[in-house]
């Protein structure tokens, strides 16, 4: 670990200064930044405190939406009630996250900004070829043991997974962030690799996220989130599934539905394919596993991963129907 500057910001715009200069970092809960500077792939020349800003720690939630700052501990935001009735998937996805312990100091905006679990990022000493640290010197893991890797999503540049669980949620419930003077999707905040790895997010210099707005919708008030892993303690998802639901009066057809993916993408992935299938259809078992299917159009895989393309339709089918179950 390099030398670094230690800057402390009381305020917004003390943290936005400080963030547009170069080799500059954000630390708020440190469980991110402290882990890729142990592995040598952070090197920050300057690291801005953030977590004394007042005012970025709030949850309010109604019906119709709720706001979550950005230094919000992601244990209080998956205990919270109001989430917890109007938006359950979203606090599954939480408090099926990591370890209590780091759930009790890892923020939501810092969550957002976690980075791959890529063994090949994370080692640079064995493995110095990774456009996601140095654009244009390749990808380790392309012919390397992939079975962790994503299927969806991918480039020649770079088939890394995604390691997150509640932006998972949030794409499926067209949750924005906001960055101070300008608010995107979740979704589009999140960036392929395409030709240029090494950019994961769309926020520029300057840019510091301030909170999470997530409009409030009947699937939102109807809605799981599915985690499938090799262990069922402190794992990444091998597969995962945030849903939900809004039926007909009959209680069977379905009137609107959200899928979103982890665990199989290089981002957060909405499965909207699944979605025009199924809306308007009948609850169903064989009509539901016929469209989870459609989630995987395009998929490609590197020989171990094979397995994720049968499993995550399987994933989506089982949380759709455990929904159905509870109409």
């Amino acid at each position: 670990m390099r030398d670094f500057a230690y800057v402390r910001a009381d305020n917004i715009e003390a943290a936005r200064n400080a963030s547009a200069l170069p080799g500059a970092m954000l630390l708020a809960g440190g469980t991110t930044l402290v882990d890729l500077a142990k592995c040598g792939v952070a090197e920050p020349s300057t690291v801005i405190d953030i977590s004394h800003i007042e005012g970025l720690d709030a949850i309010d939630v109604s019906a119709d939406r709720a706001i979550i700052g950005a230094l919000t501990k992601m244990s209080h935001v998956a205990d919270n009630a109001a989430v917890k009735s109007h938006f359950p998937a979203v606090s599954e996805a939480l408090w099926q996250a990591a370890s209590a312990q780091l759930r009790n100091m890892a923020t939501i905006g810092g969550n957002l900004m976690q980075r791959t679990r890529c063994p090949y990022f994370r080692d640079p000493q064995n493995f110095p070829a990774c456009n996601k640290r140095l654009a244009g010197s390749g990808c380790s893991a392309i012919g390397g043991v992939t079975r962790g890797h994503a299927v969806l999503g991918t480039s020649e540049a770079c088939i890394a997974t995604y390691p997150g669980d509640l932006a998972v949620a949030l794409v499926a419930f067209d949750a924005e962030v906001d960055l101070g003077e300008r608010k995107l999707k979740v979704e589009d905040f999140f960036l392929a690799p395409g030709a240029t790895a090494e950019r994961e997010h769309d926020i520029r210099p300057g840019e510091v996220i301030t909170a999470i707005e997530i409009p409030g919708s009947a699937a939102a008030r109807r809605s799981t989130y599915v985690k499938v892993r090799d262990r069922q303690s402190y794992e990444f998802a091998a597969a995962s599934a945030a849903v939900g639901i809004e039926l007909e009066g009959d209680g069977r057809t379905i009137r609107d539905i959200r899928v979103a993916l982890g665990g199989v993408a290089t981002k957060p992935w909405r499965a909207r394919a699944v979605e025009e299938a199924l809306k308007g259809k009948a609850l169903d078992e064989a009509t539901v596993r016929e469209a989870s299917d459609l989630a995987m159009e395009g998929a490609v895989d590197h020989g171990a991963n094979h397995y994720k393309i049968a499993l995550a339709p399987r994933v989506i089918a089982r949380a759709i129907l455990e929904l159905g179950e509870t109409a």
